[in-house]
C-alpha cells in the first residue's frame, strides 16, 4: 500500500510529487516587490514531541530592528519525508504569519525555494500560499551542484543547464548558505537582500530572530 501524506490531502508520495511539479510551474522568478523595501520577514519552524512550531519575525529592513514576532503551535500531521518538508511545515508557518499585525515586503524562509528536486521547497510553497515574495535560505544543499566560478562572495548552484540558486559565503572559512528563488523575486535580488540582512552571522537576522522565537517556545514546553 503506498505511503500517504496526511497533510494536506491524504496524498500518496507519487501524488505529492505531481502536486509539487504542478505548483512549481506557478512560481514567479522575477521581481514583483516594492523598489524600496521597508519590512523584511523571517520564517522558521521547530519541533517538540508531537508539536510543530511555526515562527514569523518582522524586522525593519534598514536597521534590522525587530518589529514583531509571532509563533503558532500545531499537532504534527505529516511524517518527516525528505523533499516533502513543506507539506509538514507550511501549515504552522502560515498560522504564525496570519497572527502578524504587519506584513513584510519579502520573507526570508529557512528552507529551499526552487533549489529542490521538483522545484518546490518550503520558500516557494509558502510564497504561493501567501501570494508573497519569498527567498529560500537553506543551511544544506538539497539539489544541484556548486559551480566553482566564484562571483564576489557566491557561487552558482547548477542543476542540469539551469542555475537554481547561489552558495553565498557569509563568513570566512565557514560553510556557505544556499539561496534560491522562493516566489516573486529574481535570484540577483534575493542575493542582494540576504546580504543586506547579515549582521556578522552566517544566517541572516530575520531567520535568526524567527529561530530564537521558535526555540523559546520549545524550551518552555520542555520545562
Amino acid at each position: 500500500m503506498p505511503t500517504r501524506l496526511t497533510f494536506p490531502f491524504g496524498l500518496t508520495i507519487e501524488e505529492a510529487k505531481n502536486l509539487q511539479k504542478s505548483l512549481s510551474k506557478k512560481v514567479i522568478c522575477e521581481d514583483l516587490l516594492p523598489r524600496q523595501i521597508r519590512l523584511v520577514g523571517g520564517i522558521d519552524a521547530a519541533y517538540i514531541d508531537k508539536l510543530a512550531i511555526g515562527s514569523a519575525a518582522i524586522l525593519d529592513y534598514e536597521t534590522l530592528k525587530v518589529i514583531e514576532v509571532k509563533t503558532s503551535c500545531q499537532p504534527i500531521e505529516t511524517p518527516y519525508i525528505p523533499t516533502f518538508l513543506s507539506f509538514r511545515e507550511v501549515s504552522p508557518v502560515v498560522s504564525a504569519v496570519h497572527l502578524l499585525s504587519v506584513k513584510p515586503d519579502v520573507y526570508l524562509v529557512d528552507g529551499h525555494g526552487i533549489a529542490h528536486p521538483r522545484g518546490l521547497g518550503l520558500a516557494s510553497h509558502l510564497g504561493l500560499v501567501l501570494d508573497a515574495a519569498t527567498i529560500g535560505v537553506a543551511k544544506n544543499l538539497l539539489c544541484g551542484e556548486i559551480r566553482e566560478t566564484k562571483v564576489e562572495d557566491w557561487n552558482p548552484i547548477v542543476h542540469g543547464d539551469e542555475t537554481i540558486g547561489a552558495a553565498l559565503y557569509t563568513k570566512p572559512s565557514v560553510k556557505p548558505i544556499f539561496i534560491s528563488i522562493g516566489h516573486k523575486i529574481s535570484l540577483e535580488t534575493a542575493i542582494k537582500i540576504v546580504k543586506h540582512c547579515l549582521a556578522g552571522h552566517r544566517i541572516p537576522e530575520p531567520i535568526r530572530e524567527a529561530h530564537k522565537a521558535a526555540n523559546e517556545i520549545k524550551r518552555a514546553q520542555l520545562y
